[in-house]
C-alpha cells in the first residue's frame, strides 16, 4: 500500500497476530524473542526490552505481556495474552526489512497456528 501521508518520511509497519502453540512465554522467551528477530532482520538495538506484566490487575482473559524493544530505526512491540494463547505485534521501522523473513522468523520461533498479517 503506497504511503500518502508524508511521503517523504521513510517508514515500513508489518502487523502479524497468532495463536501460539509453544507451551509457554514469559519474559525471558519474549527476551529471547526480541535478540533473535532482530537479529533475522538486522536491525539494530539501542536499549533492554521494556516488558510490563499486568500480575493480576485487570480481566483474567487479559492477562499476560506488554512489552517493547527499542530500534535505531524504530521499534517491536509485542502483546501477549497467556490465558487465550494469542499475540499481537506490530515491527514498525524507519528503514525497509524483509516482511517475508519477519513472518518466518515469528512462525519458527513461535510455532504460530492460526495467524493475520497486515503490512502498511
Amino acid at each position: 500500500m503506497p504511503v500518502t501521508f508524508a511521503p517523504d518520511v521513510l517508514r515500513q509497519r508489518l502487523l502479524i497476530e497468532w495463536h501460539y502453540r509453544i507451551t509457554k512465554i514469559d519474559e525471558a522467551k519474549i527476551r529471547d524473542f526480541f535478540r533473535f528477530i532482530t537479529t533475522k532482520l538486522s536491525l539494530r538495538v539501542y536499549g533492554e526490552p521494556i516488558i510490563f506484566s499486568p500480575g493480576g490487575d485487570g480481566k483474567t482473559d487479559n492477562q499476560g505481556y506488554d512489552a517493547f524493544i527499542p530500534l535505531i530505526d524504530s521499534g517491536i512491540c509485542l502483546y501477549v495474552w497467556t490465558e487465550k494463547k494469542f499475540v499481537s505485534s506490530i515491527i514498525y521501522t524507519c528503514k525497509n526489512f524483509d516482511e517475508k523473513a519477519a513472518l518466518e522468523g515469528f512462525k519458527a520461533f513461535f510455532d504460530l497456528g492460526d495467524h493475520d498479517v497486515k503490512s502498511f
